[in-house]
């Protein structure tokens, strides 16, 4: 697998993403499961998007995981190069002035790899990552993500550690804001009209550093003539629930880019233990 990962990497990008089309589809008709929660996610998000948004993110799925070896694997170089396009990059300059560190969201959206490569060209760059089953797969992944001055902390209890003095030393971090957390580590709030367990970390980290959010999501430009990303600066109402105006957030930058976000994903589980939403704890 990984050999042919390696030699997957040597197809050009426009190459790559065509072929991604027919995996986007043949993984949609082949997993009934699949199948059934991108539709429900999409219907009730975007009703108005009909059969063709749908058939839209069935493509763009597909060309998110073939570009996976070549951003992977191509030389540093050519994988920022590919960024065609940087929007509001003032916002991470601004952020950084501050001198307490800048949290990044990076949402599901277009190639989120990127995002972290291309910043990390420009200055230290922290992720959390959940490790995958497979140690092969661990170790294919940080290799392709521990590129420039990207380092990789687990999402756990000492990973979160990692990231607090990451931002002390006036560092950047990313975080998936739209991952589901483990049980205790979110609460329920309206995502897309539905509740759906939101991560509490980033309150955590705003209220333990001070750090300034910065939203940043990537857009796959078509005929696979590389990425353009969007930085833009978040602030919260410490008097409401973050979470939710997260959230709220993300729903905004969602509707900009709707075929390309990860729709497929099981975004309004129930983690295991957790109790559903409108449950009572004294139940």
């Amino acid at each position: 697998m990984v050999i042919f990962f390696e030699m997957l990497a040597f197809l050009p990008l426009s190459v790559l993403h065509r072929l991604g089309v027919l995996l986007g589809w043949i993984i949609y008709l082949a997993s009934g499961r699949y199948a059934s929660r991108l539709r429900e996610n999409l219907r009730h998000a975007h009703p108005e998007g009909g059969t063709q948004l749908l058939n839209t993110n069935i493509a763009e799925a597909g060309k998110g995981v073939m570009e996976l070896p070549w951003v992977w694997k191509r030389p540093l170089p050519e994988v920022v190069a590919s960024v065609k396009q940087c929007h509001g990059w003032e916002c991470i300059a601004a952020a950084q002035a501050q001198g307490k560190g800048v949290i990044m969201l990076t949402p599901h959206i277009g190639c989120f790899e990127v995002i972290a490569l291309y910043v990390a060209a420009h200055q230290p760059f922290t992720c959390m990552y959940s490790p995958p089953r497979y140690q092969s797969l661990d170790k294919l992944m940080h290799q392709g993500r521990e590129r420039g001055q990207t380092k990789l902390v687990a999402a756990d209890l000492g990973g979160v550690r990692h990231l607090l003095k990451a931002l002390k030393r006036g560092e950047a971090i990313g975080i998936l804001p739209d991952q589901v957390p483990g049980n205790g580590e979110g609460e329920w709030v309206p995502f897309f009209g539905r509740p759906a367990y939101t991560m509490t970390l980033i309150g955590r980290l705003i209220e333990s550093s001070g750090a300034p959010v910065v939203m940043c999501h990537s857009e796959r430009l078509a005929n696979g003539e590389g990425f353009a990303l969007h930085f833009s600066a978040l602030s919260f109402d410490a008097e409401s629930s973050i979470p939710q105006q997260m959230n709220a957030a993300l729903e905004g930058v969602i509707r900009k880019h709707p075929a390309q976000y990860l729709w497929s994903y099981n975004r309004y589980k129930v983690p295991r233990g957790a109790l559903p939403p409108n449950v009572s704890k004294d139940l």
